[in-house]
């Protein structure tokens, strides 16, 4: 066992449990709770895995076979409202990748021993967020501060936007 300065300014020697799975968690952190919490957080994350991967696969097939059978035999009309729903799906499929994307990167948390701590501020997450939202990064407050910080960029960027459009028009 190592001294280490933890996030929140503790020192000390924190014991490690390595449960059967090889997981690697500090004891004593409530917000994954137990070696068999962080287990089944593990599991559900792997099987949320195995679907997403599942769905994004089938929907590709889908698209491609649709793609070759149906344009051939449209009308215009069809084809660009086939076009819109392509878009979608499309859209549908990137969402569910950038999903997977985090749920790798929860498990790569998860084998390095960093899961359950704010990306943030170095607390740890709730476990009911940790339950909701299995791959989150940061805990409640710090996610909060950077939504409403991403907001009054949007904001701040609309109003420079209606700002020069405003000048635009005026003529200057």
């Amino acid at each position: 066992m190592s001294h280490h300065k933890w996030p929140r300014g503790e020192t000390g020697v924190r014991p490690v449990i390595k449960e059967r799975t090889g997981i690697m968690m500090t004891a004593g952190t409530s917000a994954v709770g137990s070696a068999g919490r962080l287990f089944e957080l593990k599991a559900s994350l792997e099987h949320r895995r195995r679907e997403l991967i599942q769905e994004i696969h089938g929907r590709i097939r889908d698209v491609r076979s649709d793609y070759i059978t149906e344009r051939d035999v449209l009308d215009p009309a069809e084809s660009s409202e086939v076009d819109i729903q392509d878009e979608i799906g499309f859209a549908l499929i990137q969402l569910k990748a950038e999903t997977l994307n985090k749920i790798d990167m929860a498990l790569q948390r998860i084998a390095e021993g960093k899961y359950g701590d704010c990306f943030e501020c170095g607390d740890e997450i709730a476990d009911a967020r940790l339950r909701a939202l299995p791959f989150a990064l940061r805990c409640k407050d710090c996610e909060h501060a950077r939504e409403t910080a991403e907001q009054s960029k949007r904001t701040m960027a609309l109003r420079r936007d209606s700002s020069l459009l405003f000048l635009d028009d005026a003529g200057l």
